[in-house]
């Protein structure tokens, strides 16, 4: 693989569009990475849940120890009588110096490996003017992975503020069927948008993550075919009754954007935000994962700036406001100026004496899911269908095969 080449340190901050992934690679001074590693315990205590795991674990070790050391002792003496004990007794003290050291070491060596890390982002995101968040606990943002399952988190969090907020993170939640749990982990990237746009899911065909987990459970009838060879890299869901505004939205240009930089993540668009996700871990210490990322958003960002001239004319006629006279129309009126007062470089427009209102009508908030209950009949449906079979086939059998 072939590391994309750094550009010089900055002497004071990170200027607009600069890349130095140096912080992932050098060698780094092990005292800075303990001193950083006790400034990170001070700043983020451990968790009380993962203390009690650990609680759990000692005591579930110190009730099977015993155990293996009777069963030890007992195949000895049933060998050997009292040399059997004793040679058995001695081999169990071996085997549990052995156990004890080497879970001491691995947990040692992943300690310092998770601090290492640490230290390499956080340094790689100083160096690029964003900042270095270990952990969040249940993330505030509306995408729909950060809806699901339980014990939600973002780890590794690297933030930009300029041009606009941009958050890189790991996420995982856990889910569970009653006999076991699954833990689903996923790598974002989060965009802050200008204004709130309708609900949009682009399901990249090139990953096959969304269309077979999230982007199943989406009603058909919104899905959209755009022009040219989008349909070939991603699939669009908007709600219905927004093809056009997702029109505005994905003209030729920017649908040419998300081919070349975003054809391997699954994109949402809810509320102000645009998502990008990865059924993998995003936030790393791969140099050329983050030029991919950091190439991705900046060829994104430069087309965002369109998308926040659009407004929902639904919540315009529901407000009672009149129609603004359509591109290209004829331009309204003069309005006379009062006697005395200066006149207006322009013609101002009647009846607009209040903002057009910003935002996102309810039915294009969200898009809308399929019925749980389809999905539970299509199951009880092939399962009658299996159950009756055979009894069907005798009695077909009887009737007809004597």
């Amino acid at each position: 693989m072939t590391v994309p080449t750094p550009a010089p340190a900055p002497s004071a901050g990170a200027p607009a569009g600069f890349f130095d992934a140096r912080a992932l690679l050098d060698p780094v001074n092990p005292a800075e990475v303990d001193a950083f590693a006790r400034a990170q315990r001070a700043a983020n205590p451990t968790p009380a849940g993962r203390i009690i795991a650990w609680v759990v674990a000692g005591f579930a070790l110190l009730c099977v120890v015993p155990v293996i050391g009777i069963m030890i002792l007992g195949l000895g003496y049933a060998i050997g009588r009292e040399t059997g004990v004793a040679v058995a007794a001695l081999i169990g003290l071996m085997l549990l110096a052995g156990l004890v050291i080497g879970i001491v070491m691995l947990v040692r060596r992943s300690i310092r490996l998770r601090n290492l890390t640490r230290f390499r982002l956080a340094r790689f995101a100083r160096a690029n003017a964003m900042n270095y968040i270990e952990r969040i606990d249940d993330p505030p943002l509306p995408g729909m992975i950060f809806s699901s399952g339980s014990s939600r988190m973002s780890t590794d969090v690297l933030r930009g503020a300029e041009p606009r907020f941009v958050e890189f993170g790991n996420y995982q939640y856990t889910t569970s069927n009653g006999k076991q749990s699954t833990t689903h982990r996923w790598g974002y990237v989060a965009v802050k948008l200008d204004v709130p746009l309708p609900n949009i899911v682009l399901d990249a065909l090139g990953n096959n993550t969304l269309g077979s987990t999230l982007a199943a459970a989406f009603r058909s009838d919104q899905r959209l075919s755009l022009e040219g060879d989008f349909d070939r890299y991603f699939s669009l869901y908007c709600p219905t009754g927004y093809e056009v505004d997702a029109l505005y939205l994905f003209t030729p240009d920017v649908m040419a954007r998300f081919i070349d930089h975003a054809a391997q993540l699954d994109v949402e668009i809810v509320d102000d935000w645009l998502f990008l996700y990865a059924r993998r871990n995003l936030s790393t210490l791969d140099p050329a994962t983050w030029a991919w990322l950091f190439g991705a958003v900046g060829a994104l960002l430069t087309k965002l700036d369109q998308w926040a001239r659009w407004r929902d004319d639904r919540l315009r006629l529901a407000a009672q406001h009149p129609p603004l006279p359509a591109y290209g129309g004829p331009a309204p009126a003069p309005v006379p100026a009062p006697a005395g007062a200066a006149a207006l470089p322009f013609a101002a427009p009647t009846g607009m004496l209040t903002p057009p209102p910003i935002g996102v009508a309810p039915p294009g908030q969200r898009l809308k899911r399929r019925s749980p209950w389809l999905i539970v009949g299509i199951i009880l449906g092939v399962t009658f269908v299996v159950t009756m079979a055979p009894f069907a086939l005798g009695i077909f059998s009887v009737l007809f095969l004597r």
